[in-house]
């Protein structure tokens, strides 16, 4: 029931365990000896990638959380370990020197895909799913995919557009059956995506914020325009909870917009 994405990550992860401890007996994976080693490598890998250290660590757990209860070993050894990354992106927002630094320099997929994100307030690999289908010139209607926590699982979204965003919608040319393509026409791959996005942030002087950062910025952007909760919901997808917290973090800094 995984993503495509997710499993493709997965995979990844498992060869680099496979080719550290893939002759590992049954006995040894149940040992603390072998939780020791784990975490001695988490600890030393992290000192310069602790989210990629957690990821893997993370995903070895899931394999063996498995393989304790409906497989062949009788013990997760990796049940709980501390983490190294403490992420904490509540300040995190697009605030509209970034918007004018990105555009100013963004080709125009990576433009389209930005005034894609902020006037749907969607994640990116919907974004990436979009297509001309979706849009009848009012409004464009998804159902989301993967959640994160707190918002709600695969919603049937029904989006008014903004001006701004029918005009640009109605001034594209239609080179595929989704909205948001290559200069060629073909569906973004999603690291192929992510490289273009990561290279215009650089070229635009932007290094602290992501994709996904956006959306918060699209709730704080419907609230100043005057929506209300159950409004800027209807519009994102969040849960009435989670915008609730979105606008008490990210409003003192947005005064400007």
């Amino acid at each position: 029931k995984l993503a495509e994405s997710t499993r493709s990550e997965y995979k990844r992860v498992f060869k680099f365990w496979e080719e550290k401890y893939g002759t590992c007996p049954y006995v040894a994976l149940e040992d603390k000896a072998f939780r020791r080693d784990v975490l001695k490598w988490h600890d030393q890998f992290s000192a310069d990638k602790p989210r990629e250290a957690d990821n893997r660590v993370t995903i070895l757990a899931r394999v063996l959380s498995w393989a304790a209860k409906d497989g062949p070993i009788n013990v997760n050894v990796l049940d709980g370990f501390d983490r190294a990354y403490q992420g904490d992106r509540s300040e995190m927002i697009w605030l509209p020197e970034h918007v004018d630094a990105f555009m100013a320099v963004a080709g125009p997929e990576m433009q389209l895909a930005l005034v894609l994100a902020l006037h749907t307030g969607q994640r990116q690999g919907d974004l990436l799913r979009l297509a001309w289908g979706n849009y009848d010139g009012t409004r464009i209607s998804l159902r989301q995919g993967k959640s994160r926590r707190g918002e709600l699982q695969g919603r049937q979204m029904n989006i008014r557009c903004t001006m701004a965003l029918k005009r640009t919608l109605d001034g594209l040319q239609k080179r595929s059956t989704l909205i948001l393509t290559t200069k060629t026409g073909r569906a973004f791959q999603k690291r192929y995506f992510a490289q273009l996005w990561e290279e215009t942030c650089k070229e635009a002087g932007i290094t602290d914020l992501h994709f996904h950062d956006i959306r918060g910025t699209t709730v704080t952007m419907l609230f100043q325009a005057g929506c209300n909760l159950a409004e800027i919901v209807s519009v994102t997808g969040h849960s009435l909870r989670r915008t609730q917290d979105i606008l008490q973090k990210y409003l003192p800094r947005t005064s400007p917009m």
